[in-house]
Order: C-alpha cells, then sequence, then structure tokens
C-alpha cells in the first residue's frame, strides 16, 4: 500500500496544533487560577486533573454526536473551533463578571435617547472609577457626559499601562506596594462622598464590606478565591440593597 504524504502531513499538522495547545494550556491556565482567583495549588491542580476525568464521560458523548454531523469541515471541526470559542467566551465572562454587573446598573441610568450603538461604546469604556463617578451623577446619563466622563481616563489607564510596565521593574518594592495601597484609596474617595450622602449607598457598601470579611477570615470559606468572592458580595450586596431600598420611578429610595 502507497503511503499517502499529502494526508499523513496534514493528520501530523493537526496533532502538532493539538500538541502545542494543551501544551499553553496546561501552563496559562494554573496561572490565571493562582494569580486571578488566588487559588492554592492543591484546588488548582483539581480542576486541570477534572478536564481529565469529565473527558472519560464528554468524548464518547460529543463523538457519538460529531459522527451524525456532515458539513463542509468536515465532522469534528465545528465542534472543536466551536468548543475552544466557548472555552474562550465564558473564560472572559468569569474573569470579567463584575463589569458586566456593573453595565447592568449603569444602563438604568443613562438617557433614553442613548442609541444601542452608543451603549456599546459605553460599556466599553466603562471602568471601576467611571461606573462611580456616573452612579454618583444626580441626573441621567446622556452618551455627550459618557463620553465626556470616559475618554480621559481611558487615555490615562492606557498611558499608564505602559509607563506602569516599563518603570514597575525600576522602582523600589517601597514604592510599588505604596502605589497598590494608592489604588485602594482612590476607590474609597469615589465611594465615601456618595455613601455619606446616601443611607442605601452606606447600608449596601457596608454590606458587601462585612461579607468580604466573613469570607476572607471564615476558614469554611477559605477555598474561594478573592476574584470569586468580589463576585459573590457584589452581586449579594447589590440584590439585597435593590429589595431593602427600591428605587422609584423618579429616582429617589424608600
Amino acid at each position: 500500500m502507497k503511503l499517502n504524504y499529502k494526508r499523513t502531513f496534514l493528520i501530523g499538522l493537526a496533532f502538532l496544533s493539538i500538541s502545542a495547545f494543551w501544551q499553553m494550556y496546561d501552563n496559562i491556565i494554573p496561572l490565571m487560577l493562582q494569580g486571578t482567583f488566588h487559588l492554592g495549588e492543591t484546588v488548582t491542580g483539581v480542576i486541570m486533573a477534572a478536564d481529565n476525568v469529565l473527558a472519560l464521560f464528554l468524548l464518547p458523548i460529543f463523538g457519538s454526536i460529531s459522527d451524525k454531523v456532515d458539513t463542509r469541515v468536515g465532522k469534528r471541526m465545528p465542534f472543536i473551533a466551536g468548543g475552544t470559542l466557548l472555552e474562550m467566551a465564558v473564560t472572559q465572562l468569569i474573569i470579567n463578571l463584575r463589569y458586566a454587573l456593573m453595565s447592568l446598573s449603569l444602563s438604568q441610568k443613562l438617557s433614553e435617547r442613548v442609541t444601542f450603538w452608543q451603549r456599546l461604546i459605553i460599556a466599553f469604556a466603562n471602568t471601576d472609577e467611571i461606573f462611580a463617578v456616573a452612579m454618583a451623577h444626580g441626573r441621567e446619563l446622556s452618551f455627550s457626559y459618557m463620553a465626556g466622563l470616559q475618554i480621559l481616563p481611558v487615555i490615562g489607564w492606557t498611558a499608564g499601562t505602559a509607563v506602569g510596565a516599563a518603570a514597575g521593574s525600576m522602582l523600589p518594592e517601597a514604592v510599588n506596594s505604596a502605589l497598590s495601597v494608592a489604588l485602594y484609596g482612590m476607590f474609597i474617595a469615589v465611594v465615601i462622598p456618595e455613601a455619606k450622602k446616601v443611607r442605601s449607598v452606606l447600608a449596601t457598601a457596608a454590606l458587601a464590606l462585612l461579607m468580604s470579611c466573613v469570607i476572607y477570615y471564615l476558614p469554611v470559606f477559605s477555598g474561594i478565591s478573592a476574584g470569586v468572592s468580589i463576585i459573590i458580595c457584589t452581586v449579594a450586596a447589590s440584590a439585597a440593597g435593590a429589595v431593602l431600598f427600591p428605587l422609584h420611578e423618579e429616582g429617589g429610595t424608600e
């Protein structure tokens, strides 16, 4: 039987790409779990091993389903490409879920004259600080107001990231630590003035702070990472604030 060099090369190329992908996956995902979600090595190892266990059950199922599918790109490719894109989307959604929550809240204050495409621009440039200032604004938010509010911070974030990346390795460790504390001070300076004026904001912020301390200090919650803790506290405190201090149509609270 004559060897088909072209087909052999294509099959080898497929295995090469799979091997390269798994090498990147096995190196990058643990860094994300430990660096972003602050999970321990044991929990990270369990999560990394779980995909191999799930593969024992999922691969036969999706293999059977793909056998019944016939597309122009083959039987397996739609599942391989679609699964990879879905995994990327879910990962980014989990990491940046707080921005989705902030945008949902911010959308309630936007003027009805703000179009769909303008909302997309506002959502793209939304950050923690911009959200806090916008929510503290006493009137409904127009696109021109949000554009003016967001342009300079976005430029500052972009330029600051570049400068920080270049200068961070040159600054003393004490200065780096001080700058990291200054970031929390900025958040406090944004929230406190509004909390002093509005009782509902103060109560909601205090509840979120209390829940964060409980999750951090109680051993039973030690497996919860900092990122997941922020999401839990944000959703729970916001839900409690919505129930205890409902927003009237004219913009006031009970």
